[in-house]
């Protein structure tokens, strides 16, 4: 695979189609570890609406140690979008060609450590800490494309997604029958990018479901791999630059 290729993704100089690249990439991701997380902690940790509607449930019903639970997960789930959002920056002001890349780099390593040493954590009663860490990837993760598209782009979470669809298709319907007032008109090719997502993140969902069925906490392990790729190219490219 063209290095230059590779180094789209993840490079500092963003272009619609390399934040599309990325966006759908980690929006595979982000299915998988989604689905995939529910079979290992019995929750779904890539959204957080609900996690804040359990917690409400639990505030009004007294369930406490449910709700310092959810409140771990919430806590996380921030926590991991700030340090998104520090590597990031960090790195903008530094000119580093790996801005984008650091955080994903540190999303591969945390997928790594789940795969190799979730199934002792939950084994020995460690499930909050599990979810902690998935909730915390998930946030890290958001926070990448958000920032890397100027907020276009969200990869771990479909309500949006499905919400924005309707609408350009809501538009795409709409009879224009009156020719002296302004057409309404969908935007089609972001239509097109929603529904991509969309179907990039259900895919990544049969995957990581699949994938935890029959290789356990392992199937992370790909997942960990292809975020390397996408990482590496601008790291070595700051490599380069300060030898």
């Amino acid at each position: 695979m063209p290095l230059h290729y590779l180094r789209s993704y993840a490079g500092p100089q963003r272009t619609d189609l390399s934040n599309r690249r990325l966006g759908r990439s980690l929006a595979f991701v982000a299915g998988a570890v989604n689905a995939g997380g529910f079979f290992a902690v019995g929750q779904y940790t890539s959204h957080m609406s609900g996690v804040v509607s359990a917690l409400a449930d639990n505030l009004a019903l007294g369930h406490g140690a449910l709700l310092l639970a959810g409140l771990a997960s919430l806590a996380a789930f921030f926590a991991g979008a700030a340090v998104s959002a520090i590597l990031i920056n960090w790195g903008r002001r530094r000119a580093a060609h790996s801005r984008y890349a650091l955080p994903l780099l540190l999303e591969a390593a945390l997928l790594l450590a789940f795969g190799l040493l979730g199934a002792r954590a939950t084994a020995h009663g460690h499930l909050g800490a599990t979810v902690a860490l998935l909730c915390f990837v998930m946030g890290l993760q958001n926070a990448i494309i958000t920032k890397a598209s100027r907020a276009e782009i969200r990869t771990t979470h479909v309500t949006g997604l499905v919400t924005d669809i309707g609408i350009e298709l809501g538009k795409l319907c709409y009879w224009n029958r009156d020719p002296a007032a302004a057409p309404v008109v969908a935007d089609r090719g972001r239509l097109a990018l929603l529904g991509s997502l969309l179907a990039m993140f259900l895919a990544g969902g049969v995957a990581g479901a699949l994938g935890f069925q029959y290789l356990g906490y392992g199937a992370t392990l790909p997942l960990a791999g292809a975020l390397l790729v996408l990482a590496l190219v601008p790291l070595l490219d700051d490599v380069r630059e300060r030898r």
